[in-house]
């Protein structure tokens, strides 16, 4: 491979996984996520062919590409790699899942018969970060009974790159899934890959996919425009960010400011008050000393009556 590309480009994802062709490696791929609930068994999966896609439309933001695929079993299997936190994965998974499912529904058919959905989400973000491991797996579960399942129509898939890094020990040598996301990552060193794909055929092809795509001109350009689209994406983000951020802190600024102003009239009203009082009772002490009777005291000194209501 001349170019070190990025393996987890949604595009180039789809085009050493997802192609007529790729059945092996997909299933590969399948077999060492499913082991997680004991489907990695599956002997053959039907790719279902995905519309070509232009640089420009591959370039656009709001472009998803998603791998989809049936297997042996009639189960449907839907792949999305997501690389950025835009901090909607339950929810976005969920959305992809049951646009899956609703699509299995013909007119007329029993729901009986309505295949089952599994969602595997590729990231590299921080998601969970409570649960330990690569990956985690979710089903609908009583809340109560927590070994029961309501049904195995729903499983989602989250495999993750950004803990895989962080794990010590890695095991190439005997657990797939480590294999494969070895082979993602960025970070593996070139010693690590030759070694991958010599342990391991369908990666092997996989790579050589891969590096038809470094070769090939076109479907290079449209590889480098959903590098830039992600890039486009992290930018307008992070302006975004700093954009609401100043827009916080000179709002905080400016109600710092009128908070002090008025926290400083209200002290310095109280401190005028006491010392209006202190000096009032100052001038009504002196008064009495010179024996003036109250009545005469509240008129030089214009105090209310008591009964009337001072209002402040």
């Amino acid at each position: 491979m001349e170019k070190k590309l990025n393996l987890l480009n949604d595009y180039l994802f789809m085009k050493y996984m997802g192609e007529k062709g790729d059945e092996e490696q997909l299933t590969s791929f399948l077999n060492a996520v499913l082991q997680k609930t004991g489907k990695g068994n599956i002997s053959s999966v039907t790719i279902v062919k995905n519309r070509a896609f232009s640089a420009e439309i591959a370039g656009g933001k709001s472009c998803v590409l998603d791998l989809r695929a049936v297997l042996d079993s009639g189960a449907k299997v839907n792949i999305e790699v997501q690389l950025r936190n835009r901090n909607n994965m339950d929810r976005r998974s969920l959305f992809y899942w049951s646009r899956e499912f609703v699509r299995g529904i013909k007119s007329g058919q029993n729901y009986v018969d309505v295949p089952n959905v599994i969602a595997i989400n590729i990231i590299d973000c921080e998601f969970m970060p409570e649960i330990d491991g690569i990956q985690t797996c979710f089903h609908l579960w009583e809340d109560s009974c927590k070994d029961k399942m309501l049904t195995d129509a729903l499983e989602i898939h989250f495999v993750s790159m950004f803990k895989f890094r962080q794990l010590k020990e890695k095991d190439i040598e005997n657990n797939p899934l480590h294999r494969w996301m070895a082979f993602f990552s960025k970070e593996t060193d070139e010693a690590t890959i030759k070694k991958i794909i010599q342990m391991d055929k369908a990666i092997k092809k996989a790579y050589g996919k891969i590096s038809h795509v470094s070769f090939d001109e076109e479907e290079l350009r449209i590889y480098e425009m959903r590098e830039l689209a992600q890039m486009d994406y992290d930018i307008n983000m992070t302006a975004a960010r700093r954009e609401g951020m100043e827009k916080g802190m000179r709002k905080g600024r400016q109600e710092g400011l009128e908070k002090g102003m008025r926290k400083g009239m209200q002290k310095g009203i109280r401190r005028g008050m006491q010392k209006g009082r202190q000096e009032a009772l100052s001038e009504m002490l002196k008064l009495f000393k010179e024996g003036k009777s109250v009545e005469e005291i509240s008129r030089l000194l214009n105090l209310p009556d008591e009964n009337e209501s001072i209002h402040i």
